[in-house]
């Protein structure tokens, strides 16, 4: 592991899957405003990494994350939440594709970054709420519209209006889960499908994930990139000859496709 700061953010890279580890078990592995400052520039550098093909974000032990460390909310909790909007952005920014993986409760800012991530597996059992409305707090603009785009309007407001959590049945029926397995069998599963996107085109990845992002008018950008690349030949000759493919095309260093503030560069 390579500590960002002590019992805090760790991760580890291991065949083309980095995995960032919420680690913060005094408080149920709540982020404070250090934490929430360390994970764009760790996104940075992942992204250039060419070693790192895909992401999983997860909690340490039991829990996944239990929101903003709420002591540090006690003098206002405006600063604390431009870190996590920060945060948030940098993790829907990241250019490769990204897995949550949720134990136990995935709460407030928790439930923020599980959002902010491209798909989300969940132990059975595990629990989700966006709470602000239990502090008194006004939940960031942006973040309700990634809320809302994701479950839909009505959960979007259930969620915000009561603080109240749910379960995993509800949270996969609207769309906040894509995966529930039983506890024992997560990890096997969340292994099994990192392999499955690090085999696929990185290529593919990355242009789906701008052109879902609403940057539609990247073809050209992406049809060059393509042209390239050498992943369409590959990629056909694979098929005929009956192999797995070896893509080649990674995320440069320096990609259009990323800024850690979570716009995408022209």
């Amino acid at each position: 592991m390579a500590p960002l700061s002590p019992q805090q953010l760790t991760h580890t890279v291991t065949d083309g899957v980095a995995t960032v580890v919420i680690d913060h078990p005094a408080k149920r592995n709540a982020m404070t405003d250090p934490m929430w400052a360390a994970l764009p520039p760790l996104l940075t550098r992942l992204a250039a990494d060419p070693a790192v093909r895909v992401l999983v974000l997860t909690g340490a032990g039991d829990t996944f994350c239990a929101g903003a460390d709420i002591s540090t909310l006690a003098s206002g909790a405006g600063a604390a939440q431009r870190l996590a909007v920060a945060a948030e952005e940098a993790l829907a920014a990241f250019p490769k594709p990204t897995l949550a993986v949720v134990r136990g409760f995935c709460v407030g800012g928790g439930c923020q970054l599980a959002a902010a991530c491209d798909l989300r597996f969940a132990a059975d059992g595990a629990r989700f709420g966006v709470t602000p409305a239990k502090l008194g707090i006004v939940y960031p603009a942006s973040s309700t519209r990634r809320l809302t785009a994701l479950v839909g309007p009505s959960t979007a407001k259930y969620l915000l209006y009561s603080g109240e959590l749910i379960g995993t049945e509800r949270a996969l029926r609207t769309g906040l889960l894509d995966e529930v397995l039983a506890g024992p069998d997560l990890d096997e599963r969340v292994a099994e499908f990192t392999r499955v996107l690090v085999a696929r085109s990185q290529l593919t990845q990355a242009a789906a994930k701008e052109f879902m992002a609403g940057r539609t008018d990247r073809d050209a950008y992406w049809a060059e990139q393509a042209r390239g690349s050498g992943d369409t030949a590959e990629g056909v000759a694979a098929f005929l000859e009956r192999r797995a493919p070896r893509f080649d095309w990674t995320v440069p260093p320096c990609s259009a496709t990323y800024q850690p503030v979570g716009n995408v560069r022209a």
